[in-house]
């Protein structure tokens, strides 16, 4: 699976994941809440084992990059706070880090 596929797909399982934690532990949300939660979570393992990269840490250190940006659109679209200057600054750099990570040439 490609990284610009699966990247964004785990992101969004993992902060699904952990808003539906969020959401029972600090809104008091049903428990419910945690069977879709722990569902979110699995999905987001899976989907980043499915990166093509040599090394699981590069893989999951070129993730971080993307899920810091997904985060900043959940707070945006899902929590209503708009991302400020800075919020999107940051972002550019750690995606701009991810791809550098990920894309790097490698020497043999």
């Amino acid at each position: 699976m490609p990284a610009v596929i699966a990247y964004p797909l785990a992101a969004l399982a993992e902060i699904a994941g952990c808003f539906a934690i969020w959401a029972w532990w600090r809104l008091g949300a049903s428990a419910v809440w945690l069977v879709p939660g722990i569902a979110s979570l699995i999905a987001f393992g899976w989907l980043l084992a499915q990166i093509d990269s040599a090394f699981a840490g590069r893989a999951y250190a070129a993730y971080g990059g993307v899920y810091i940006v997904a985060s900043i659109l959940w707070m945006w679209l899902a929590e209503g706070e708009r991302p400020d200057r800075w919020d999107l600054t940051g972002g550019v750099i750690c995606l701009a880090g991810a791809a550098l990570i990920l894309l790097g040439p490698r020497g043999v």
